[in-house]
């Protein structure tokens, strides 16, 4: 007996081709996080003060996959914007979701460092900085973008209510602290003269946009636990967000502080290297407390149930910005404390890369992360 095998019809096609793009539609600017969290492995386990055989081999792996995930999501979000234009719209007028579109500069960013540092060792030298100079550019166009547009919605768009405060509120306002990691990495590469020391101190004006926002809006996430309770548990993880602008920061003076001297007249270059020191300890003390204080509610919210959602990526990309942020100080300082609070951090986000990854692979493909989020 011979079966034909009939071939599918142009409805059947088109129903299987209409049901792909449907399961862009929820496909939100939060997956960035898998870009940033991927990229801070490399870009932390590259620098950590520690001779481990093969470290920086698997740092090159982790940073390509960071840059062909970038290059997933990114295609991705074209495919949302292109067939869900009302509900990207929509995202852009939601107060709990239009703060991630400041993780895209971030992904970019992050990749953006991982290439100078890691990149080069599988492209040329002269690729990796162009690569590395495109990426900052973009993303740091799209960080100060998002740094303004996005408060600007949460004023006059966004049905912002009292108690409703949230870590997310920082994502937009942090990435131009990651430009201001990018940026020194770039100054060896421009020119002697006005082109290195205008890197250097726009660098120093993104650091301060970053961190004067922060001191607005993290006081008033502190007063929303104070007064209405913790956070939801399936938003909890985001707690850990506060460690972004903490540890970038404290990276981003270190940062700036060795390329100073090449950049600057000498007496300013020798105040930001003070300043790095004098900076980066006490905040990464603060970092430390925050951390034990998130770490705490996070158990709680474990022990009730907490749910696996997207927010499990700020177990990554904070983190790593505090390993980074101790590295530096730890170079600057040769305090052996630091070397070890530095390979201790890797190791709490290595794990927890590790199995927020396993989770989203799992999550993706059973659909359940790109599902329509239930309705209160």
């Amino acid at each position: 007996m011979v079966i034909a095998v009939q071939p599918r019809s142009r409805t059947a096609v088109g129903a299987l081709a209409a049901v792909r793009l449907y399961s862009f539609r929820h496909f939100g600017p939060n997956w960035y996080a898998t870009v940033m969290g991927t990229a801070i492995v490399a870009n932390a386990g590259v620098a950590l003060p520690a001779d481990v055989p093969g470290l920086r081999t698997a740092c090159v792996a982790v940073w390509a996959l960071s840059a062909v995930l970038l290059a997933l999501v990114l295609a991705a979000r074209a495919t949302h914007w292109i067939h869900h234009r009302d509900q990207a719209r929509a995202h852009l007028v939601d107060p709990a979701i239009a703060p991630f579109y400041g993780c895209l500069s971030m992904a970019l960013l992050a990749v953006g460092i991982g290439t100078l540092t890691v990149g080069r060792d599988v492209i040329d030298e002269s690729a990796s900085v162009a690569a590395a100079a495109v990426l900052f550019g973009i993303g740091t166009l799209i960080g100060l973008c998002a740094a303004v547009v996005v408060p600007y919605l949460m004023v006059v768009r966004h049905p912002v209510t009292p108690g409703t405060a949230s870590p997310v509120w920082l994502l937009p306002v942090v990435s131009p602290m990651v430009s201001a990691s990018l940026g020194p990495l770039l100054v060896p590469h421009l020119p002697a003269g006005q082109w290195r020391e205008a890197m250097l101190l726009g660098s120093y004006a993104m650091f301060g946009i970053s961190l004067l926002a922060t001191f607005v809006i993290l006081p008033t996430v502190f007063a929303r636990l104070v007064h209405h309770g913790p956070l939801p548990l399936a938003l909890t993880p985001a707690l850990l967000l506060v460690l972004g602008p903490l540890g970038q920061s404290t990276t981003a003076v270190s940062k700036l502080a060795d390329v100073a001297p090449g950049a600057i007249a000498a007496p300013y270059a020798t105040g930001f290297g003070a300043f790095a020191v004098i900076y980066g300890v006490p905040v990464m003390g603060f970092a430390l407390m925050w951390m034990a204080l998130a770490g705490s509610m996070v158990v709680r919210a474990a022990r009730k149930g907490m749910p696996f959602t997207m927010t499990w990526w700020a177990f990554t990309f904070p983190l790593g910005t505090c390993v980074t942020g101790a590295e530096g100080l730890a170079g600057r300082t040769g305090l052996v404390a630091l070397e070890w609070l530095a390979v201790g951090l890797f190791a709490v986000l290595v794990t927890a890369w590790a199995v927020t990854g396993v989770r989203t692979l799992r999550g993706l493909f059973s659909g359940a992360l790109l599902a329509a989020p239930l309705q209160k």
